[in-house]
């Protein structure tokens, strides 16, 4: 019995409820490195009553998971624009055209930046090349000084903004450094200028070009860095695209041509031919096929015919349609998809976290080391230009940028590019632990079958085959179980009417208990004609028979014997061998644990080649065998569409739902294969192992390029211009190389 209803002290005792979690979006402005994005998270993450924080830099956008009543959307936002960000909360009504356009508007001004920064620059480079080649054209010191101002101090003016944001806030970032290493060359050089007079083309030498190609080169690769970013956020706006903004619906017995946001449920949608679905729904007219590739990534389109199923978005093929809608708006296929890949973009991965600790030192090291850079100098050259030459260099040389963008660009492409073949990915912690998955486990029915057994053979021990289908149909109305549909369309078939259904319980994993025509029945394995104690009759020898050729058996019992038996047959998927053997070829173990009987369950193993099969399990039997392979150190993936899937899909490390399944395996799932096709599960790991792949590359060479780099500024082997160059370079190269994996296919395996 349980503890806390036998006590008669627990019914008095209030026990307070936590607040319900709520997540918000916001849209950040402001941020220009992995220094901005970490103080972001912490400003909010100090706000009473936020459960958690997740800023994402690439795509400006943050996710705060709040108690509802605690804290409301106006509080983070005044706590983000004291911290010196703008912000403002991402609602259902923003569209991805909005957010186009805004970045659209902000990369022209940046190029007209860029532009004109770069024409005031040209002359001072030009003098200085002019200079290598054995020239002497210098531009007057003075003529430089009213060249390198607007640049520094117009164009560059953002750079000062955002590092007084930060110095305000006592923390770091990339504006900061900038700031001081352009303002120590201009600075320097301004004060010589000034001391040299007006006229002379001679003096001491000066650096106005250093500081203006810094400026130059930064904005340059800020620019570049948007026009990726937009790039890379076009999965997105490809799912944005597949719904049209018109629908025709039957009112009234006339056709009628509407917003798509104004059908409502049950209204009859015409499609013609050629026409995009505005709604999901379900054909109740018309005969024709409908191309799903941008939903599924299957190529083939799909036939339609009255009572399949009709997904917003889908493209029709020459046939006319009468669709009743099932689903409108943000309840509509292609609105959940486009928040699972929002969400998963919009996430943080774990490796992250590491990166985040590492920006929030960065700015305030790189300073330390500039000062102790130009000290070293000083007191070993006794050179003051030269000291502050090298400090400058490493300030311009050092950004977290880099560092800030490895890891969601690269998380950015590769849920767009999944999403575009099929496969929902729900968040970033689900992508990178995917590409460490060393055993996959698989539920039978649905997953590695069709789902959709077929009524094969009828026992009846009086013989009486049509009694004993009558009997099975009628006790199989309460139930949604594929064996279930199988029995019901059988005995619609066979025009036998059904009885009434007197009650009705489910025994997961068994089988279920029902009443019909006032007599008990029991229809499930033979385990539950055991336990409930009834004579088998002799039908355990054909049972097994059955059994041994692939069939799925059912035995029907009233309450002293069974009275019979009734075998399905389910199909293996196509794709289903072809599917273990990438598997395989990946290294990951392939095991299958299913409710059926053993053998049934062995033939299935044998034509699949699976390394292990457990049957006759119960929803807790395959937690328990989840969770041993987790305790011999497997990284364990779970497979499964139907309800009783969901526990050990949540045991797993990852579990990777059937869109064709239940709503609550997909909602447990990290990974959803949105057309139900076991081909897709290799593709899966394949691009969370590219993805994962990706992230590793940036982040090693983004590191790697402020080991090396600074040291060699720090020893005055890079000047400040190449220094700015390698630092615009630095970012711009990593959101490039995260562009690489939209070259990702699902037949490829991509490191």
């Amino acid at each position: 019995m349980n503890e806390l209803s036998s006590s008669p002290a627990t019914a008095d005792r209030l026990v307070p409820v936590a607040a319900p979690a709520v997540a918000v979006d916001l849209a950040i402005t402001g941020m220009t490195c992995a220094a901005c994005s970490a103080r972001v998270e912490k400003v909010l993450a100090r706000l009473p009553g936020v459960l958690k924080a997740e800023v994402n830099l690439a795509t400006d956008k943050a996710r705060v998971s709040i108690r509802a009543g605690e804290v409301t959307t106006a509080q983070l936002v005044v706590a983000i624009e004291k911290a010196g960000y703008g912000a403002a909360e991402v609602t259902a009504h923003d569209t991805l055209a909005g957010d186009d356009e805004k970045a659209a508007a902000r990369a022209r001004r940046d190029f007209a930046l860029v532009c004109l920064s770069a024409i005031l620059t040209m002359p001072l480079i030009g003098q200085m090349v002019f200079d290598l080649g054995g020239g002497h054209a210098m531009l007057p010191p003075l003529v430089q000084l009213a060249l390198a101002g607007p640049v520094q101090f117009v164009i560059g003016a953002r750079f000062y903004a955002g590092a007084w944001k930060a110095l305000r806030n006592g923390t770091g970032n990339m504006d900061l450094l900038v700031a001081l290493g352009t303002s120590a060359a201009f600075g320097l050089s301004a004060w010589q200028a000034l001391g040299a007079g007006g006229g002379g083309h001679s003096g001491p030498p000066l650096y106005f070009e250093a500081s203006t190609v810094v400026i130059t080169l930064v904005l340059l690769g800020k620019w570049l860095e948007v026009r990726a970013k937009r790039s890379a956020a076009s999965a997105i706006r490809g799912l944005m695209a597949l719904r049209p903004d018109k629908a025709v619906v039957e009112r009234d017995g006339r056709l009628v041509e509407i917003a798509a946001e104004e059908v409502g449920l049950g209204e009859i949608v015409v499609l013609r031919a050629g026409e995009r679905a505005p709604v999901d729904g379900v054909v109740v007219e018309g005969d024709s096929q409908m191309d799903e590739s941008l939903l599924t990534g299957e190529s083939l389109p799909a036939d339609k015919a009255p009572g399949d199923a009709v997904v917003a978005g889908a493209i029709n093929g020459d046939g006319l349609l009468r669709v009743r809608t099932t689903a409108v708006g943000a309840n509509s296929t292609v609105a959940r998809i486009i928040r699972l890949v929002e969400g998963a973009q919009a996430s943080k991965a774990p490796v992250q976290r590491l990166v985040d600790r590492i920006s929030a030192i960065f700015v305030p090291t790189v300073i330390v080391l500039a000062a102790l850079t130009f000290a070293a100098w000083w007191f070993a050259a006794g050179d003051q230009q030269a000291a502050a030459v090298a400090a400058i260099s490493v300030l311009v040389i050092a950004c977290p940028c880099a560092l800030g963008l490895a890891t969601p660009t690269a998380i950015m492409v590769g849920t767009g590019v999944a999403a575009r073949s099929g496969i929902l990915i729900k968040d970033a912690e689900a992508l990178e632990r995917a590409h460490d998955v060393t055993a996959m486990v698989f539920d039978k029915t649905g997953t590695l079958t069709e789902g959709r057994p077929a009524l094969s053979d009828i026992v009846a021990a009086d013989g009486d085959q049509t009694r004993l289908l009558a009997l099975a149909a009628s006790a199989q109305q309460g139930s949604e179980h594929p064996l279930a549909h199988a029995v019901l369309e059988a005995a619609r078939a066979q025009g036998i009417p059904l009885r009434p259904l007197g009650g009705f319980r489910a025994l997961p994993g068994r089988g279920l208990q029902a009443t019909v025509d006032g007599g008990a029945l029991l229809i499930g394995s033979q385990r539950l004609m055991r336990q409930s104690q009834l004579d088998l009759q002799g039908l355990d020898e054909r049972a097994a028979g059955l059994e041994a050729s692939g069939r799925t058996v059912m035995w029907v019992g009233d309450g002293k014997q069974a009275i019979g038996l009734i075998a399905v047959a389910d199909r293996v998927k196509a794709s289903a061998a072809g599917a273990v053997a990438g598997l395989k070829a990946l290294g990951v173990r392939t095991i299958m644990l299913t409710g059926d009987n053993r053998r049934t369950a062995q033939v299935v193993a044998e034509a699949l080649g699976l390394d292990e099969t457990h049957a006759e399990l119960l929803p807790e039997d395959k937690v328990a065998v989840i969770r041993r392979l987790r305790a011999e150190g497997k990284v364990v993936a779970m497979v499964g569409d139907g309800v009783n899937d969901a526990p050990a899909l949540a045991a797993a490390d990852i579990g990777i739902a059937m869109g064709t399944g239940a709503d609550i395996a997909m909602h447990t799932a990290g990974i959803t294969l949105m057309r139900g096709d076991p081909a897709l599960l290799p593709a899966a790991l394949s691009i969370s192992r590219a993805t994962y792949g990706k992230i590793r590359q940036n982040l090693f060479w983004a590191f790697v390029y402020n080991v090396i780099a600074i040291p060699l500024a720090a020893f005055g082997l890079l000047s400040p211009a190449l220094a700015g160059g390698a630092m615009a370079f630095s970012s711009v190269s990593v959101v490039s190389n995260s562009l690489l994996l939209r070259r990702w296919r699902p037949s490829g395996d991509v490191h």
